[in-house]
């Protein structure tokens, strides 16, 4: 299976080793306990790293999907959880054989930094009763959660627990500073289970007790009943999953060489691994970016790597539960809000508020959503105010522009002539894009052309058009006929002309023969247009001067 097994089976072995900590903080976040947290760690990540699409992810528990389940388990229980993982794993088989993995790159990065920074913060909110020591209040809200829990502190403090998850969250802060490869979050969360048992420390209370083993497959907590209430939370989980496992699985292969992930089989691995991991007791699983960074770091090159990461979590569910069972829940606090610290990339916001106005606007909009809101509604609301203010960005690329008489007017003529062409005929050069976003300022600049008998429209620079875009045209030529205006048009795209055709315009300009391949030529038939009008004279009686200095009619001359 690789070049270097041993290589796999150590980096296997040290992602275990920093994801057990977070297996058993995220699943007691979730409100199912640490037991659900290792049943996802050992269920989806073998699943996933066999059926995945990538060779060096890790998939598991993380705190994105902590922070979607916490309502869900709240309302709904373990039959909730069940039924939301397997239609989403359904969905994530589905998307799969749609092949739609190409296209989540496509979500904008102010998105992506946004709701990481939004679920940073509900992470850490989420750990102040723990971190705290006292008594989770009812409710979903974070920020009402964690007030409380500050409030009730303040009356009872228990300056243990708020010592044990200091102390662990520093250890790894410092610790990551010092020695990047060195597993703080284990050591630290050994050294507080120590000290607890050591001085027998009554208000440190430890995770409580855990079976030895995995539970069987079962049903029994599937809630039919809530299926169409569960139908929206599904879809969100879905689509974390989804865009979590191919964003972990994008940087995977930045950070190594020849290493390309298949998006779709990644979709399909992660559907397969939220089938399964609810069934043993679980929760929805994506894959998680920090054990794969790890992972990859150490030395991993094939599946193997994650395989033995599954392996060795399910040996101590299997080997030490009751060692494990006596961490105490302060000390995983602690490694949870450690972790919501390094979530937080403060290079790439700097980026991203240095970048524009509307990327800064889009990302703190998402990160306050997914505090206030949930992340469903931050990500859509977040995805909206993207899409608008590129919107706004691209609409304010089309202009409309006055030029003068192109110099290489057909013909010969005079400075008066000249002054004449240019009193009457206004030559406008449109440029951009006319789609609906900018449409509407272009009727009202074009409506507003001063009293002129020919506008000439330029088309060749229009990058596209859309129906709006047409009709809009339409509606701004016969306002100017309606006027009196002769609207002509040159350089109309061929890609261009099944819209305006579709819409009526370019029929409407046919019907006049006012459409032309060039400019010069749509100035030629403006000149015609104004001597049959009366509004520019002919050459006097036909008369051309020759070379020599002499007279002679010209039998062609318009008059």
């Amino acid at each position: 299976m690789a070049r270097d097994p041993r290589r796999d089976l150590l980096a296997g072995l040290t992602v275990a080793i920093v994801a057990l900590p977070l297996a058993l903080g995220f699943g007691v976040s979730s409100g199912l306990g640490a037991e659900a947290g290792l049943a996802t760690a050992v269920v989806a990540g073998a699943l996933a790293a066999v059926f995945g699409g990538s060779n060096l992810q890790v998939s598991g528990p993380t705190g994105a999907m902590t922070v979607v389940l916490v309502p869900i388990v709240a309302q709904y229980g373990p039959g909730g959880v069940l039924t939301v993982g397997l239609i989403a794993g359904a969905l994530l088989i589905a998307l799969a054989l749609l092949r739609t993995g190409r296209y989540m790159r496509y979500v904008p990065a102010p998105v992506v930094e946004g709701f990481t920074l939004g679920i940073a913060c509900v992470i850490g909110l989420q750990q102040v009763p723990q971190a705290l020591g006292v008594a989770e209040a009812e409710g979903e809200r974070v920020l009402t959660v964690a007030w409380h829990a500050v409030r009730t502190f303040a009356t009872a403090p228990n300056w243990t627990a708020l010592a044990l998850a200091a102390g662990v969250a520093a250890a790894m802060l410092a610790g990551a500073r010092w020695r990047p490869g060195v597993p703080f979050s284990i050591l630290a969360v050994i050294a507080a289970t120590a000290v607890t048992q050591l001085f027998d420390l009554d208000s440190a209370t430890p995770i409580g007790d855990l079976p030895s083993g995995l539970p069987a497959p079962s049903l029994a907590f599937l809630d039919l009943g809530a299926l169409s209430a569960l139908l929206a939370p599904a879809v969100a989980v879905a689509a974390l999953a989804a865009l979590e496992s191919l964003l972990s699985a994008t940087v995977a292969d930045g950070m190594t060489v020849g290493q390309r992930h298949d998006p779709d089989r990644e979709l399909f691995g992660q559907g397969v691994a939220n089938l399964a991991a609810p069934l043993f007791g679980g929760v929805p699983a994506t894959a998680a970016i920090a054990r794969t960074a790890v992972n990859v770091r150490t030395g991993a090159r094939s599946r193997l790597a994650a395989l033995t990461h599954a392996a060795v979590l399910a040996v101590i569910v299997f080997a030490a539960a009751p060692l494990v069972s006596k961490i105490p829940l302060a000390a995983l606090a602690g490694v949870l809000l450690a972790t919501a610290v390094r979530m937080v990339e403060v290079g790439s916001l700097r980026v991203m508020a240095k970048a524009t106005r509307s990327d800064a606007l889009t990302l703190v909009l998402t990160a306050v959503a997914t505090v206030v809101l949930d992340l469903v509604h931050a990500v859509i609301l977040g995805l909206l105010a993207a899409g608008a203010l590129a919107l706004r960005a691209v609409a304010g690329q089309a202009r409309l522009d006055q030029v003068d008489l192109p110099p290489d007017l057909p013909g010969d003529h005079s400075d008066e002539e000249r002054r004449l062409l240019a009193e009457h005929i206004v030559v406008f050069r449109v440029d951009g894009p006319m789609f609906f976003a900018a449409a509407h300022r272009f009727l009202l600049e074009l409506s507003e052309v001063a009293d002129v008998h020919v506008v000439v429209l330029r088309m060749s620079r229009v990058t596209t058009i859309d129906a709006t875009g047409a009709l809009v045209l339409k509606d701004a030529v016969e306002k100017l006929n309606r006027r009196g205006i002769v609207v002509l048009t040159s350089g109309v795209r061929e890609t261009q002309r099944q819209v305006l055709d579709s819409t009526g315009t370019l029929e409407l300009l046919r019907s006049g023969g006012r459409e032309f391949r060039t400019t010069p030529e749509a100035i030629e038939a403006a000149r015609r247009h104004l001597r049959t009008a009366g509004l520019l004279p002919g050459r006097a009686a036909g008369r051309r001067t020759t070379p020599a200095g002499e007279e002679t009619v010209d039998e062609k001359a318009v008059t």
